[in-house]
């Protein structure tokens, strides 16, 4: 669990959980950022998912393609599918980690981590659905031939099983990064700017007050009987 809270804990300084845009970057620090991590694992999970079925799922049987998982074909293709659509958007979403160093844009930011957190999960979904397929034709599937192929087949299972947690917590942590969102980040970036703070004080404007209210202007005109100079009201002498 401590793993898990430390993996989840997020927070960068920057909007929606990522660093001050224009920082200097580092390859040893990008390579070890939770998000790239837990993709990487994706990203190779999914290689051993398409692997295995694409170089011993299929074997020749009266002159046709037969698939091992029961010699359902969909079952073959199905889990190359997942397994190859998984290994691209691992690899897309890890360019993506890169560039969102860099996205000033927070507009652009959110729309990355609504993206992230809705095709990773439903990524884990597609898998789940992929291990219980697997599995049900694998349980009811004649041992092949010397047993060639059925090792590849396990794997293949075994790591589609793998790979219903990493997506889902690639999910989990998009999820972690909306909820950071932009407000209190930038909020309090305005508040303790000196620029700002400057400003404010110049036009009589508080971020404290919430009425909103303004203080009398510094080019407004001195009240009647009031020495402008001095600030005391004015007497008119007698003669």
């Amino acid at each position: 669990m401590d793993v898990l809270n430390q993996i989840l804990s997020i927070n960068n300084g920057g909007a929606y959980g990522g660093g001050k845009a224009g920082g200097a970057f580092d390859p040893l620090t990008f390579a070890m950022k939770p998000q790239v991590v837990i993709r990487g694992l994706c990203w190779l999970f999914s290689i051993v998912v398409f692997g295995c079925i694409s170089s011993e799922g299929w074997v020749e049987k009266e002159g046709k393609e037969y698939c091992l998982y029961n010699g359902d074909g969909m079952a073959c293709k199905y889990g190359n599918t997942i397994g190859v659509f998984g290994f691209l958007a691992s690899m897309g979403f890890i360019g993506g980690e890169f560039l969102f160093e860099r996205m000033s844009s927070v507009k652009s930011r959110k729309r990355y981590v609504m993206a992230d957190m809705g095709f990773s999960a439903l990524w884990a979904f597609m898998y789940f659905v992929s291990f219980l397929y697997l599995w049900s034709q694998w349980s009811s599937a004649p041992m092949p031939p010397l047993g060639i192929g059925a090792g590849s087949m396990k794997t293949a299972i075994v790591f589609s099983f793998f790979s219903i947690f990493t997506w889902g917590l690639c999910a989990l942590m998009a999820y972690k990064r909306f909820l950071i969102g932009a407000g209190d980040e930038f909020t309090s970036a305005f508040e303790t700017d000196p620029a700002n703070v400057v400003h404010q004080q110049a036009y009589g404007y508080s971020m404290d007050n919430d009425n909103e209210q303004y203080s009398a202007s510094p080019f407004g005109q001195p009240q009647q009987g009031m020495d402008p100079q001095s600030g005391m009201e004015y007497q008119q002498p007698t003669y």
